[in-house]
């Protein structure tokens, strides 16, 4: 009996995951729409997770507003900081003991080394392309050039205490040479390369707080996430977390990466284009319909 009813696949659970460190644009409207579609059309649930671990820019007026934002376009949820739920707290600030409990983890099964560079020390070095996006969204890093890396095998025995949080980033040392490849249910078949693709990424902050990568890992395994809807822009960034749910002992989610919104000059929409996000959108008189779709006013 036991066996039969670990055979059967998961319920669908989606979720979507502003991050309020400005306001939504057109392009997140569409990616949070897409995970709100898929979700329905699987007749699963979606959570609502406040991605607000960068206290220096999250402000409690873009939560409120991405949630404000997300109900006039008619998206909904049946978890989130609005609602509650069996997995609450549904903002990462409150969560940080899950986190600390995954980063000892990291550190006593190997997979982590205490890295003492700062962002000038790695902007400096020559042997550090940019391989993400650095312009306040989670998931750009650039391309380590290894100069804490330690050689293998890692001993992490004794490291992983309070006491070894702050003061130090703490770096996943990925499999150099390893393909990472993965089915993409929008986009196809993904492969990127560790050690050329992307380099060894940060897990845990000098500041006391876990990354991006790590953060986004713990909470879709806690709740259950079955399928992970964003931007393509975080390809790469599924590259490091497969390797961090294979490190932690999760299953993967599956994936779907919806194509990016551009601006005139070609680049992806950023915070920074005020003039299309969806609170300005709305104040200049657009449908949730015109909003999705376009065509938008231009940019001044």
């Amino acid at each position: 009996m036991d066996g039969l009813a670990s055979s059967q696949p998961r319920k669908y659970r989606g979720r979507i995951a502003p991050s309020p460190t400005g306001y939504l644009h057109v392009g997140h409207a569409r990616t949070f729409c897409t995970a709100w579609q898929r979700a329905r059309e699987a007749g699963g649930a979606l959570v609502l997770r406040v991605e607000d671990l960068d206290s220096e820019r999250s402000r409690t007026v873009y939560a409120e507003a991405a949630v404000d934002d997300l109900r006039w376009l008619g998206i909904d949820w049946q978890e989130g900081p609005d609602k509650g739920g069996p997995y609450a707290p549904y903002a990462q600030s409150e969560r940080g003991a899950l986190y600390r409990a995954a980063w000892r983890t990291l550190i006593e099964r190997g997979f982590l080394f205490p890295c003492r560079c700062s962002r000038r020390d790695l902007a400096g070095a020559a042997s550090a392309p940019h391989e993400g996006d650095a312009d306040g969204e989670p998931g750009g890093e650039a391309l380590y050039p290894g100069t804490c890396r330690p050689p293998l095998p890692l001993h992490g025995a004794g490291l992983g205490t309070d006491d070894s949080a702050g003061g130090v980033n703490w770096r996943f040392r990925v499999p150099n040479g390893e393909t990472i490849e993965f089915e993409d249910a929008n986009l196809g078949p993904q492969r990127f390369v560790a050690g050329v693709d992307f380099g060894d990424f940060l897990v845990w902050r000098r500041d006391g707080t876990a990354s991006y990568q790590l953060a986004c890992v713990v909470d879709d395994a806690a709740m259950g996430i079955t399928e992970v809807v964003r931007g393509a822009d975080l390809l790469k960034s599924t590259a490091r977390q497969i390797l961090l749910n294979r490190a932690l002992g999760h299953a993967n989610p599956a994936w779907f990466h919806c194509a990016l919104v551009l601006d005139r000059e070609g680049h992806r929409l950023a915070k920074r284009h005020d003039a299309l996000s969806v609170r300005t959108l709305r104040e200049r008189g657009l449908t949730p319909d015109e909003v999705f779709s376009g065509p938008w006013p231009s940019e001044p």
